[in-house]
This record gives structure tokens, C-alpha cells and sequence, in this order.
């Protein structure tokens, strides 16, 4: 294949240095190649005989984590970037779906498309991703890895960043740019007839199975299907159009797992499955940028004494008395729940504030990048027309991003000769050990960046006890002349690893 020629070239140079010098490149403990699978958005109840029998088939049979965790805030570029990395984004450096890079736009801040993205590092004059990511890691073994995406261009380059010798394939984005001629020559261009999704769903999985699946194919492939988010966003969970997304998705899935056993290559793949949040209604209709406004705090949209991303503030020189307002005004307020800020010392797990947790908490405390107030709406058990249980005070019809149990315990399923099938671990686990356990499939080392442990209690070469987990809960509370604000964290503790579960926000009136 001619991109494996080009890509291989540097390689093969390299490990004849090597070899000329008497050395030798690593070893890979395992043979078997590694494909990840990443449904957006799926909740754990959507996996029904019903609606996913390609997926449903392939849980019952799989090695389940059933205690896994999106990485909060619960958005598709904080996660896509946590997995590639293994780190959270106190580590990464990529926070939210826009982000705020004042050397890019000192005023508001940008999205987190490829185009955007590639601003950061001439604006910086530093990194994109400030911890070392899974293709990086590969190239330097002398391995690939490449990434199919239906999604958004900034989702699926964050997945391999450097590209190394591997590529991107979007149907917005392919790279390196001397591989699209050839992509565009071997599948074409996405059909433009019917449902555009689906055709783009079913183009990544045209293209994961002519390349990803080849015989020189590279060791690490990740396929991520864009739905069931994008209907649900639109639609509604459980909608009759999120419903179908969910059956198409799981079809195309099918068809990955039906090549891999018409080939012959069912027992030399692990496939290791998750999603990067789950979903809940919205019945919001509070915006954060114009509370702050009509508050006296921010001066207009285009001001830069408080800019706001996401639900991230950055206060104009860290002005404290400013924060502590901002925090006073908000803590009032039923649509906010969770509010988090920085702490006063290192480990500190409550914030600087009164009535706040801290970043380091939440593992979002990036030591230039993060603001001095994070914000998720507030949330509750009720349910939707169609029985999905979940909902918060966010703007549109249902989405992600915040901190209820809704959006960050999600599924993670493992098959493959590498695992343990049929087996099952209540530890907890998250997006960010997915990466760590795929190194310790190869013997590969991970580096010092690496937030993420490797979940050895699924892997069948481990011969270690699986260690033991606490769950404890966070608690702080200020007191106002309207109330008390009250807020609890939930979190999972196996050692040095502290998974986030979900935190509640309560407000007592006065006596």
C-alpha cells in the first residue's frame, strides 16, 4: 500500500541504525493488534438487544469495568484528548470544548476545531497537548497508530495529535495531507444522498476496514462514531431520530465485527470499548456569559474583565474580590450546581473560595491554563417523556458536560486474546487508563505525563491481586442571609487514583 511504503520508509531507516549500532528497538510483549471503539455520548442504557445487538452481543461476552468514569468536565474534546494523553486536563491542558488562550483571543475564547487548534502552538510558542499522547509513544517503538472519526475535526485530530508516521481520517480532516489523494482514490467522497451522518459513519467504517484492518495495517486503531450524540443533542434522548442513530451506528460496528471474523482476525485484535460522556435533558434556559453581564460583572460579550469558556471563568488579573463575588452571586442561584475554583495549597481538596471544591479535586488544576472558577449546572433524577432518567438546567434539548452521575458513569467493555472475557471488575475505572492498559499490553513505557493506571484485573498476563477502592465524599458549605449553600463530591479512591463519581448541590433556606 502506498501510504504504508511512505510511512514505513523512516522506520526501516531507523531500525537499521540501530541494528548497525548493536542495539535493538522494543520488544512488543504482545502480538495482537488493538482496536478502539468510541460511541459519542452513548449512556449504558441505550445497549439493549433491542437497539444494539452488534454491541449488546459483544458485551455479554466481554471483560466489563463496571464502575467507569468520563473525564469531567463531561465534553467531547476534553475526553478525546484524555484518552489519546491518559491524563486529565489539570495535565493535558485541553479544558473544555472552547477554551480561552489569551495569546490566540484575549477577549473570548475559541472553539476547539483543527483550525483552531492549530493556533495555539505559534501563538504559545508551546505545545498543543502538554502531556505525551498514545501515538507518540507508539512512533517511538517503531509502531502507528491511526484514528477514523465521523465527528468533529478537532475530536479526531485531538485523538493523534502528532500524526507520527500514522494518520486522521475525517471526512473534514485527513492526514498527513499526501494520504488524501490516496483515501479519495480507494473509498471516494462521502455519499452527499440521504442522511449525511449515516454516510459518514458508514465512510470512517469504509475506511478503518480498507486500512485500519489491512494485513500492514498499523498495531493501534480508533474508529468514533459521532452519533448517538448529535441526534440526541437535536432530538431528544430516546427520540425517534436518536433511536435510529443508535441502531446505524451499532450496524456499522457490526460490519467491523463481521470482517474481523470473515478474515480470520477475531482472535488477534483486542477491542477495547467506551464513550466520552453520557446525556441528560436540558430544560435550562440560563446563559453564563449573560447572567454575568446583567450582574454588573462581565461589561459586555466582547469585553475581557471576565471571559468565559464553557463553564470556565477567567477573572482579569485574578482579581480575588471579584471571584469571591462572582461565587457569593452564583451559589444563589438553583440553575448552578457544582462550583469549583483553585485551592489555596497543593492537595487541597476544597477551594480557595468558601463553598467551593478545589481543581485539584476534579483534576483540572493546569498550572497555566486554568481559570479561577468552573461552573456545572445543577441536576436531578427526573425523566424525559421517554423514561431516560437525568436532567439539568442547561440550555437546548439534552446534552453533557456537567457533573451528575448521568453524564460521567459510562460503560467500558474489553474483548480480545489479551483479555480476560467474561470477567468483570467493580474497581474504578476511567477514560484516562484506557491508554496505560493498551502500554501494558506491549511493554511499552508510559511516560511520567500518564495520570492513568493500567486495569490489570481485566488483562490475562496479570497474576497481581486487584487492590481494594473507598468511596469518599467531599463536603463544603457557606452560609448567606438567604441560606446555606451546600455541596458534596462523590469519589472513588483505589491508592493514589481518585476518580470523580458525581457531586449535589443543596440550597436550606434560612431558619
Amino acid at each position: 500500500m502506498k501510504l504504508r511504503l511512505i510511512l514505513t520508509v523512516p522506520i526501516l531507516l531507523s531500525l537499521f541504525c540501530l541494528c548497525a549500532f548493536g542495539q535493538r528497538g522494543p520488544v512488543l510483549q504482545s502480538k495482537n493488534k488493538t482496536l478502539i471503539v468510541f460511541f459519542d455520548g452513548l449512556r449504558p442504557d441505550y445497549i439493549t438487544e433491542q437497539q444494539m445487538p452488534n454491541l449488546f452481543a459483544f458485551r455479554r461476552k466481554a471483560a466489563l469495568g463496571n464502575h467507569h468514569h468520563s473525564v469531567f468536565p463531561t465534553v467531547t474534546r476534553v475526553n478525546s484528548a484524555s484518552y489519546a494523553t491518559g491524563s486529565y486536563p489539570g495535565t493535558h491542558g485541553l479544558l473544555g470544548n472552547a477554551i480561552y488562550i489569551p495569546q490566540v483571543s484575549s477577549n473570548k475564547a475559541i472553539g476547539t476545531s483543527y483550525n483552531d487548534l492549530r493556533k495555539i502552538e505559534p501563538a504559545t510558542s508551546g505545545p498543543l497537548l502538554t502531556a505525551t499522547s498514545l501515538g507518540e509513544v507508539l512512533h517511538s517503538a517503531g509502531q502507528e497508530m491511526m484514528v477514523f472519526s465521523s465527528g468533529t475535526t478537532g475530536q479526531a485530530f485531538l485523538q493523534n495529535h502528532k500524526v507520527n508516521g500514522g494518520a486522521v481520517v475525517n471526512p473534514g480532516l485527513i492526514l498527513p495531507e499526501s494520504f488524501k489523494t490516496q483515501v479519495m482514490n480507494d473509498i471516494g467522497a462521502v455519499s452527499t444522498e440521504g442522511n449525511e451522518d449515516m454516510n459518514r459513519h458508514k465512510w470512517i467504517t469504509d475506511a478503518l476496514l480498507r486500512y485500519g484492518m489491512a494485513v500492514d495495517g498499523p498495531l493501534v486503531s480508533a474508529i468514533w462514531f459521532s452519533d448517538p450524540d448529535g441526534a440526541a443533542h437535536e432530538h431528544g434522548i430516546g427520540s425517534e431520530e436518536a433511536v435510529e442513530a443508535i441502531r446505524y451506528v451499532d450496524s456499522q460496528f457490526g460490519r467491523i465485527m463481521q470482517a474481523l471474523s470473515s478474515n480470520g482476525l477475531a482472535d488477534r485484535y483486542n477491542i477495547l470499548i467506551s464513550t466520552d460522556h453520557g446525556f441528560v435533558t436540558h430544560i435550562g434556559k440560563q446563559n453564563l456569559t449573560d447572567f454575568l453581564i446583567k450582574k454588573g460583572f462581565k461589561k459586555d460579550k466582547e469585553s475581557d474583565d471576565v471571559v468565559v469558556a464553557e463553564g470556565t471563568i477567567y477573572v482579569k488579573d485574578r482579581n480575588a474580590a471579584i471571584i469571591q463575588q462572582i461565587v457569593t452571586a452564583l451559589h444563589k442561584e438553583e440553575w448552578v450546581g457544582a462550583v469549583f475554583t483553585k485551592s489555596l495549597k497543593k492537595g487541597d481538596m476544597n477551594g480557595r473560595i468558601k463553598g467551593t471544591l478545589s481543581f485539584e479535586a476534579i483534576h483540572y488544576d493546569h498550572p497555566t491554563r486554568s481559570g479561577d472558577i468552573l461552573v456545572a449546572p445543577n441536576w436531578n433524577d427526573a425523566k424525559n417523556d421517554k423514561g431516560y432518567a437525568g436532567t439539568d438546567y442547561s440550555g437546548g434539548v439534552a446534552g453533557h458536560g456537567g457533573s451528575s452521575p448521568y453524564e460521567i458513569n459510562i460503560a467500558l467493555m474489553a474483548s480480545g486474546p489479551d483479555f480476560k472475557n467474561g470477567s468483570q471488575t467493580e474497581l474504578p475505572t476511567s477514560n484516562v487508563d484506557i491508554v496505560p492498559t493498551i502500554l501494558d499490553l506491549y511493554g511499552l513505557p508510559r511516560p511520567a505525563t500518564m495520570d492513568g493506571r493500567p486495569v490489570i484485573e481485566l488483562l490475562k498476563k496479570s497474576k497481581n491481586q486487584p487492590a481494594k477502592f473507598k468511596k469518599e465524599v467531599l463536603k463544603t458549605e457557606v452560609k448567606y442571609k438567604w441560606g446555606t449553600y451546600r455541596l458534596t463530591a462523590e469519589m472513588s479512591e483505589m491508592g493514589k487514583y481518585r476518580y470523580f463519581n458525581f457531586s449535589k448541590t443543596e440550597r436550606l433556606p434560612a431558619p
